[in-house]
């Protein structure tokens, strides 16, 4: 009789082989309130690491980072009215505490903008006090009807960024900056993943944004996953929190304003994009482990070799563990491993301590070859940076090859429903288009240029909408 397969066939049911994936891997476990979640340790060290990469990335763009209450008053939504009617099914609102009625409700925080700005017209006074950028990273409650661990919790982590500018052109280059500089950047190279730079529709838009920048990427499946978000909010919550400044010219004038972030959500998008029917693949510059130091027996001349061979690949930057448990099986030990995603495993057994090699297994693009112990540390990072770019490289050739050209409404439906993007010119769909193609799940995910620049606005010449089924 066949083994049964440690993971639901991807090409089976691609949903049942995620969460299959996210118990076997030990990545995470749902909570006990219907959509939340438990973030086991290795897959909080994935998030570790995409955060500890992003916030140098944020610092460089001259944000610091604070923190701002978990509560909001109810009133503080009601300020910006687009703010609130988009939000508002997903609130999750206090009433009482400490055994009695609230005097007024308190919101937990969805996003951040209105208990930031509250303090921003507090914090600015002059022309001196701007650019102000501020980050926080917190969790967020939005409450969810459809779960789906990483991809859509009731409660998850993030970062925010909020900051205030003194013209629309300085609010608008830093939004930009973020979208391009530290989000696109961040994903393609140490994520991995192809991401595709756009702007929202009107209809896709953050609520009390003027325009939306956005990066998309493409599942392994062929629909599409919104990765991060950056928003020109123009000067709608000055108006409603009225903060001002003073200029040069000795005149009160509003700020201009952003906001952008990311969450977990990246988690999930890794583990779509990489992951195939063995389990996870981490891409190396991201992993908490690049290479597995495996003892295939309890032999004391092969786990003395195994301890060394993990000292000297440390001492020479890489990021190792060492897995000597011999009292598990070893065939048991590299299957965990596989379904983790480490980038390199290296086995070293008896017969390999006769002739001074090692095998070793390369998760990314598969396979194994024996290689000399003395020439490991050496050859790595080669191996490493040969494996990350693969994986990029596959998901950009995925992307290419599953997106149609097309001219009409049904065609872009079509290739949405094959499992694929379409491109459309936005002439030819329009609004009236979004609408239809919405009704049948499918989405306007992006527009861009012909170039596959961000077009500057809705209806710029020679724009065009990438539509597709989402997450």
């Amino acid at each position: 009789m066949a083994k049964a397969p440690v993971l639901t066939p991807q090409a089976e049911d691609f949903p049942r082989w995620y969460q299959d994936l996210i118990n076997k891997a030990e990545l995470a476990d749902n909570g006990p309130v219907r959509g939340t979640m438990v973030i086991r340790p290795y897959g909080y060290g994935l998030w570790e690491r995409m955060q500890q990469d992003l916030d140098a990335r944020i610092k460089e763009a001259g944000a610091s980072n604070a923190y701002f209450p978990l509560f909001i008053p109810q009133s503080y939504l009601t300020k910006e009215a687009e703010h609130v009617e988009g939000f508002a099914p997903e609130l999750a609102v206090v009433t009482h505490g400490g055994g009695k009625e609230l005097e007024e409700p308190v919101v937990v925080r969805p996003t951040s903008e209105t208990i930031i700005n509250d303090y921003f017209s507090k914090w600015v006074q002059s022309y001196r006090d701007l650019p102000l950028l501020i980050n926080q990273w917190a969790n967020v409650v939005r409450w969810e009807m459809r779960p789906r661990v990483f991809l859509r919790t009731t409660e998850f982590l993030w970062q925010e960024g909020h900051t205030a500018h003194a013209t629309y052109e300085e609010a608008r280059d830093y939004a930009a900056h973020i979208h391009r500089n530290v989000y696109a950047r961040f994903m393609t190279d140490v994520l991995g993943i192809d991401v595709v730079l756009g702007r929202k529709t009107a209809r896709e838009r953050f609520a009390g944004a003027v325009n939306t920048l956005t990066l998309e990427a493409m599942m392994g499946d062929g629909k599409a996953l919104q990765m991060g978000t950056s928003h020109e909010l123009g000067t709608n919550f000055s108006k409603a929190f009225n903060t001002t400044y003073l200029s040069k010219d000795g005149k009160q004038e509003l700020v201009w304003q952003t906001s952008w972030g990311s969450s977990t959500r990246m988690v999930g998008g890794l583990i779509m994009s990489h992951g195939d029917d063995s389990g996870l693949r981490v891409p190396p510059r991201l992993a908490p482990v690049q290479a597995v130091v495996l003892a295939i027996k309890g032999d004391e001349a092969v786990l003395a070799k195994v301890r060394e061979t993990g000292d000297r690949l440390k001492a020479a930057g890489i990021r190792v563990q060492v897995d000597d448990r011999t009292d598990t099986p070893f065939g048991r030990r590299a299957v965990d491993w596989e379904l983790k995603g480490v980038p390199v495993r290296i086995e070293i057994g008896p017969r390999d301590l006769e002739s001074g090699t090692a095998m070793l297994a390369r998760r990314i693009p598969g396979g194994k070859e024996p290689v000399a112990l003395d020439a490991l540390a050496g050859l790595l990072p080669t191996v490493l940076e040969e494996d990350q770019a693969l994986l990029l490289r596959q998901s950009r050739e995925r992307r290419e090859a599953r997106t149609a050209e097309v001219r009409t409404v049904e065609e872009a439906a079509e290739a949405a429903a094959a499992g694929g993007w379409a491109r459309i010119p936005w002439a030819a769909l329009g609004t009236e288009g979004e609408i239809a193609l919405a009704d049948q799940s499918v989405s306007v995910r992006c527009l861009v240029a012909e170039d596959g620049s961000v077009p500057e606005g809705d209806d710029a010449p020679g724009t065009l909408a990438i539509v597709a089924r989402a997450y």
